[in-house]
């Protein structure tokens, strides 16, 4: 296995050069903590991003946290799928408006290993499943080391996980199985498809009614996609105040970078409720 990680640190460590080679887009508030964080409950090793606000080195507040997925299409476009989500230069353009800004984790994907690590259970057709032991990851090792490294407000409330697609459903699921550790949950085009047991994984969940809860979808995406979140929005709505649970169908929108980096300000501001300072 150390032979194994060597060599992706070899080969990760010769793709980022090539990168540099090109045009980066992130914001100047975006750094890269590391490209060789260790997961001991996977026995693999991450690439982690962090994005601080703009105001992080000349005051000396603390800040909410917000821990996102598949970091490589958060910040930068030449290390992302098919276009990144900006989510820098909307929390920069934010700040420049008088909001309050959280500081932001990113969590690389495993590459061919993502559909495993995203996903809580497994699909008699793809597989996976050990979305829990990757969760444990960012309960157990990363976020005491980001609560350690960073001018953090650690609490609950104060921490939210968001992610897209399979991204989305892990983050559905860990905000509710890990409520001690997030209280605000963003899930964008979540995979509520990929495994029936979240419906009986909701009715059986024990969380606070303080948690507050975003689904966003568009009907264009899949038949099943504003159907499924409606499902789960009728369940939720057993166990949380009305008001900390928003469930958009948007008419127009894909299954793509775009649509969810068009619709992460709003609901950015709504799932954090940042203000105006």
């Amino acid at each position: 296995m150390k032979k194994l990680i060597s060599l992706i640190v070899c080969i990760t460590s010769l793709t980022l050069t090539a990168q540099e080679l090109r045009k980066s887009t992130a914001s100047e508030h975006v750094f890269v903590i590391t490209d060789t964080m260790y997961i001991p409950q996977l026995d693999r090793i991450r690439g982690i991003w962090i994005y601080l606000p703009p105001d992080y080195d000349s005051d000396y507040k603390n800040y909410p946290v917000l821990y996102m997925h598949d970091g490589q299409n958060l910040f930068e476009d030449t290390t992302s799928f098919v276009g990144e989500w900006g989510v820098d230069e909307a929390l920069d353009s934010l700040f420049s408006n008088g909001y309050e800004v959280p500081i932001v984790i990113g969590i690389n994907n495993g590459g061919m290993l993502r559909i495993d690590e995203l996903t809580p259970w497994s699909n008699n057709k793809y597989g996976g499943g050990n979305g829990d032991l990757y969760m444990k990851f960012i309960v157990e090792t990363l976020k005491p080391e980001v609560d350690k490294r960073y001018r953090t407000l650690p609490e609950a409330e104060n921490t939210a996980i968001f992610g897209s697609s399979l991204g989305g459903l892990v983050s559905f699921y860990s905000g509710l199985k890990y409520n001690g550790t997030f209280k605000k949950i963003g899930a964008f085009s979540p995979s509520f498809w990929y495994a029936d047991s979240v419906y009986a994984f909701v009715e059986d969940a024990d969380f606070s009614a303080n948690t507050r809860i975003l689904l966003l979808g568009s009907e264009l995406e899949d038949s099943t996609m504003v159907p499924d979140m409606q499902k789960i929005e009728a369940l939720l709505a057993q166990k949380i105040q009305a008001d900390n649970l928003k469930v958009i169908g948007t008419a127009d929108g894909a299954h793509s970078e775009w649509y969810w980096k068009r619709e992460f300000p709003e609901a950015i501001i709504w799932l954090m409720e940042l203000k105006r300072e």
